[in-house]
């Protein structure tokens, strides 16, 4: 059985202090903006965050880093966020970057239950510094951990009552393989529909990952507008 909260408070009551997270979405594009800001209203603190990037200053997983909340990010840009830059230089947070391609299959290995791989990515980098290199076919490679988290926040653009999640477009981006790593998976939904309604063959992430479904709004705010 799945849970539908009635409000994003109520979707991250578990949630807390110490907890290791992974958000997904790629700069503001398929954040679980309403989960994020109820984590912000709930206070929650000393986080572990797994996700691409840390938001913006103003926006997304940015309002957890200007509350002080978040531990330790892990991820793969830091960019677009001047108080992330800010904290990191000050060391007032631990920050773990990786290799874009490395991160996302981190995430899946964690869903399948992978506990490391061998990546070429990072080898002769900082990336490498107290990892294990092996050599394949005359090329080294770089171990990699597996990723998983105490609970995954997804936005989705569709889901229906079992759970089974559609993202829309380039939204997808990091959100299916971050509901499948999580022990608890939360999905925040535009539109939550029967069972049945979605095409089969159409369903990104299935239902045997996700726990619990929020249907919320979005401000889908965009991360930097251009104009002519």
């Amino acid at each position: 059985m799945k849970a539908f909260y009635q409000s994003p408070l109520e979707a991250v009551a578990s949630i807390e202090d110490g907890s290791t997270i992974m958000v997904g979405g790629f700069g503001l594009v398929g954040i679980p903006e309403q989960l994020i800001l109820a984590l912000v209203e709930k206070g929650t603190k000393d986080l572990t965050v797994i996700s691409n990037n840390c938001g913006v200053d103003d926006w997304g997983l940015g309002l957890l880093l200007k509350n002080k909340q978040i531990k330790k990010m892990i991820g793969s840009y830091v960019g677009e966020n001047k108080e992330f830059e800010r904290q990191v230089l000050a060391g007032e947070i631990e920050v773990e970057l990786t290799p874009q391609g490395t991160l996302a299959e981190r995430i899946r290995a964690g869903g399948a239950g992978i506990p490391a791989f061998y990546t070429p990515a990072g080898v002769g980098t900082e990336v490498a510094k107290n990892k294990e290199i092996r050599s394949f076919g005359g090329k080294e490679y770089v171990l990699e951990t597996a990723l998983k988290a105490d609970f995954s926040l997804v936005r989705a653009h569709k889901a229906d009552d079992m759970g089974n999640l559609v993202y829309n477009k380039t939204a997808r981006n990091f959100n299916p393989m971050i509901a499948a790593a999580g022990k608890v998976t939360i999905a925040e939904v535009e539109e939550l529909v029967p069972a049945g309604e979605i095409n089969p063959d159409h369903i990104h992430s299935p239902g045997i990952y996700v726990q619990g479904l929020l249907v919320a709004k979005q401000e889908k705010r965009i991360e930097r507008v251009t104009t002519r």
